[in-house]
C-alpha cells in the first residue's frame, strides 16, 4: 500500500506542477486552488508512504522523479514543449531509475 501513495502523491505532483503553469503567478482563481489542493495531496501521499514504511530516501527520489517525468511529458502534450530525441531519452531513463528504485527496495 506505501507504494500506491507514493504513485498517487507523485501524480498529484503532476497536478500542482501544470496548476502551476495554469495559476499565471496566481493571478486566476481555480488554477490557484487547484494548486493548493493539489500540492497538499501531493505532500499527505508522500508522508503516508513514508509512515507506511519506504525508506525516505527512496521515497522522496521516487516522488519527485514522477512528478519530474510526468511534468516534462505535461509540458510537451500541453504547453508545445519541444519533444527532441535527448530529451525523450532521458525521460526513459529516469522513468528506468524509477521502475528501478521499486525493484531494489527492500521494504514492500
Amino acid at each position: 500500500m506505501p507504494w500506491l501513495f507514493l504513485v498517487i502523491g507523485g501524480l498529484f505532483e503532476i497536478g500542482f506542477t501544470v496548476s502551476l503553469k495554469y495559476s499565471e503567478n496566481f493571478t486566476k482563481l481555480w488554477p490557484s486552488i487547484s494548486f493548493a489542493i493539489c500540492i497538499s495531496l501531493s505532500f499527505y501521499f508522500l508522508n503516508k508512504a513514508i509512515n507506511g514504511g519506504l525508506p525516505i530516501g527512496t521515497s522522496y527520489a521516487v516522488w519527485t522523479g514522477i512528478g519530474a517525468a510526468g511534468t516534462a511529458i505535461a509540458g510537451m502534450l500541453f504547453f508545445k514543449e519541444p519533444a527532441v530525441f535527448w530529451r525523450l531519452f532521458f525521460l526513459v531513463l529516469l522513468i528506468g531509475s524509477i521502475v528501478g528504485l521499486k525493484f531494489v527496495s527492500d521494504n514492500h
